[in-house]
């Protein structure tokens, strides 16, 4: 039997968690959702990956925003399922022959030699996939690992982009609000992002980083019970970073700030 990804496990022990704090039982926790007792408890111990929806079940019992644990479980379903280890590789164009000519008397010769030259293209093709890419400055992702690095990553989603699964938080902050802001830092992906909860439609964070900045607001009441993350911004060791939460129904603008470490 395949070892479970060790994505799986961080799922699993977020997932723990969240069950010790509602003080459910395997069986309650059965009686209150859809899934049976030894389905959570497959589920608990990472042995295997639960539906999405399992997940946003226990998080609505722990009381706890869905976001972090369905960003955990994207990653972990991403890995398990060999999604990004089964990229598509175009096959390698058919080797042109030119039609046989009057003189060619050996049509079982031709036929093995264009074998030949099929097999030894793809095998270079093939070979070509294995090496980094030239003349990118940095490493290719792995099947389990961030989609981007540092510029690529510029604009994208943390979630989307892998970059999510142990960022560092650099520094956290609580609004007059009741908002909740933090500023995260991936190193694998040389990014930096804020993200927010416990908002309110309409309220705004921004994020910036040697100049740059990105922005995310939250669209309707549904998003404001879950985590709201910015676009990633590039940075580097020694980055100033700044968040700044601008409130829906007016108020002064909160800014807090960090460095990447």
């Amino acid at each position: 039997m395949t070892a479970p990804p060790p994505e799986a496990a961080r799922l699993a022990s977020a997932l723990r968690e969240l069950r010790t704090r509602t003080n459910l039982s395997m069986a309650a926790l059965a009686a209150k959702t859809t899934y049976s007792k030894s389905s959570w408890e497959r589920y608990l111990n990472g042995k295997s990956l639960p539906p999405r929806e399992a997940v946003q079940d226990l998080c609505r019992l722990a009381g706890e925003p869905e976001g972090h644990c369905l960003a955990l479980w994207e990653i972990a379903e991403s890995a398990w399922s060999g999604r990004a280890a089964n990229a598509t590789v175009p096959a390698p164009p058919e080797p042109e022959v030119p039609p046989p000519g009057p003189r060619d008397r050996h049509p079982t010769l031709i036929a093995l030699i264009v074998t030949v030259c099929a097999m030894t293209i793809a095998g270079v093709t093939a070979g070509l996939l294995l090496l980094p890419d030239h003349p990118a400055p940095h490493p290719t992702a792995t099947a389990t690992g961030p989609r981007c690095q540092g510029a690529t990553c510029d604009g994208k989603d943390p979630i989307a982009m892998l970059c999510a699964a142990a960022p560092t938080t650099l520094a956290t902050h609580h609004t007059t609000t009741g908002a909740w802001l933090e500023l995260r830092y991936s190193r694998p992906c040389g990014t930096a992002w804020a993200r927010m909860w416990a908002t309110r439609t309409g309220d705004r964070l921004e994020v910036t980083a040697a100049a740059h900045t990105e922005a995310a607001r939250v669209p309707n009441p549904r998003a404001a019970t879950s985590y709201i993350y910015t676009p990633m911004t590039p940075t580097r060791p020694g980055t100033l970073v700044r968040a700044c939460f601008h409130p829906a129904r007016g108020g002064d603008r909160e800014c807090f700030d960090a460095r990447v470490r």
